[in-house]
């Protein structure tokens, strides 16, 4: 039967507009996709990228910390005057153990956080500073030669680390409850801080607050850290009933050390040493008064004026070199 005159209007028509809108709908569609499996292979590339990239760890040191811990728990003291400590060895010591915990992980560095007298470096300061994958970063020392501002650094860098996606691993030598902010930070971008302490003598020499926010901890023991420590001999003066030295004669050591200082610390370390004048930063002038009490064979604890004329002795040698 032949089709009735209506029936081809019932079939669908494509008219001639409709075809390019097709063809421009699947070429928009057929870009899309490319551009989807360029950004999948460049994912792709990215992530094997990342696994092939080790991640990274940092040591984060509280001299202080450490020279008060250490001293009490292998000299019997917290006070750095009576007691030598092996930096670089420590330094050493701590980046083999960490080695050994991030085995899959590369340093950035060792920051070492300690107080000096108008932030300038110490001669052992100096030291520690010219070591390699060491920055050595100071705070004040007050009068009582109490550290400040030391928190506030360490926070600063493990919070700026963190955030950069420099470090994945932080470990944090040090006890001071003010660190609580500086963990809090760094873990909030994502990296892992691991405490570690030294053996208390007695008691416990790192705030609880600490060791609750931490993702880890580790005590390095008595066995640790005896090699890194050493005891300044007590020096006995056979000289003690006499009357003491004039001023002139101490003044006159104390010009006498500043040149054999110059002579083997060089003249760049005892330059730095001026902007301080007629203050010495307090190693440097324990050093010194440690040096004339062997050369005089006499104490001087206790003779004020006569340390002034230490003091004065040496300046004015210092300041006809520069």
């Amino acid at each position: 039967m032949a089709a009735g005159p209506g029936a081809a209007d019932n079939e669908p028509r494509m008219n001639d507009a409709d075809t390019p809108q097709v063809t421009e709908t699947d070429a928009r569609l057929r870009a899309l996709d490319g551009r989807l499996e360029r950004t999948n292979e460049l994912l792709q590339r990215m992530l094997a990228e990342v696994a092939r990239t080790p991640s990274t760890h940092a040591i984060f040191v509280d001299a202080g910390y450490v020279h008060a811990a250490a001293g009490l728990l292998v000299a019997g003291t917290e006070d750095r005057r009576s007691f030598d400590l092996d930096a670089e060895g420590l330094i050493e010591a701590f980046i083999d153990k960490a080695r050994t915990i991030f085995a899959d992980s590369r340093l950035l560095r060792v920051y070492w956080y300690d107080g000096a007298r108008r932030r300038i470096h110490t001669p052992e300061q100096q030291a520690i500073a010219e070591l390699p994958d060491v920055k050595v970063r100071l705070g004040n020392l007050n009068a009582n030669n109490q550290q400040k501002g030391v928190d506030s650094l360490i926070r600063t860098d493990l919070e700026s680390l963190a955030r950069h996606r420099a470090i994945s691993d932080a470990a944090l030598v040090g006890g001071d409850e003010d660190l609580v902010s500086a963990v809090e930070a760094a873990q909030g971008y994502g990296a892992r801080v691991h405490l570690w302490g030294i053996e208390a003598a007695e008691g416990r020499n790192q705030a609880e607050a600490l060791l609750w926010e931490v993702d880890s901890q580790r005590t390095f023991e008595l066995d640790f850290c005896r090699p890194y420590v050493t005891r300044r001999p007590v020096t006995t003066y056979e000289n003690e009933g006499e009357p003491p030295p004039s001023r002139e004669e101490v003044r006159f050591v104390g010009a006498q050390i500043a040149a054999t200082w110059l002579g083997e610390r060089g003249r760049d370390r005892l330059a730095e040493l001026l902007p301080g004048a007629p203050y010495l930063p307090g190693p440097v002038d324990q050093d010194l008064l440690v040096e004339a009490e062997r050369l005089l064979s006499r104490s001087l604890r206790g003779h004020a004026a006569l340390r002034r004329a230490l003091r004065d002795g040496f300046w004015q040698h210092v300041k006809a070199q520069f």
